[in-house]
């Protein structure tokens, strides 16, 4: 009996971790990067290259790509609906563009 209890409670753990880490497929990756490339080309002025390196979940759960833009980091958040939720960068980072200053601009 007392082996039975340790077996479901392995099991249990088990199947629990399993589901705490969130595993995307290559579809959602692949929109996950198109999304936040179109982001960063659309809102960013004398973007040259864009290099994307990881696309997770974050600790708070939402779908996290992290890259560079010429040669300065960020990570970009994005929602369910894959629309950009925030974006932090690195110092060397291209500034805005001028019409997408106070608005988020077409992506």
């Amino acid at each position: 009996m007392h082996k039975i209890l340790i077996t479901i409670f392995l099991i249990l753990l088990i199947l629990i971790s399993a589901g705490c880490s969130e595993q995307y497929d290559e579809e959602t990756i692949m929109k996950a990067e198109d999304v936040t490339k179109s982001y960063i080309e659309s809102n960013y002025a004398e973007v040259e290259s864009i290099e994307l390196e990881e696309t997770y979940q974050s600790p708070m759960g939402s779908l996290t790509v992290d890259g560079t833009v010429n040669g300065a980091g960020f990570s970009a958040s994005l929602n369910k609906d894959f629309s950009i939720a925030a974006i932090s960068s690195e110092e060397g980072f291209p500034e805005s563009k001028e019409g997408c200053k106070e608005r988020t601009c077409d992506y």
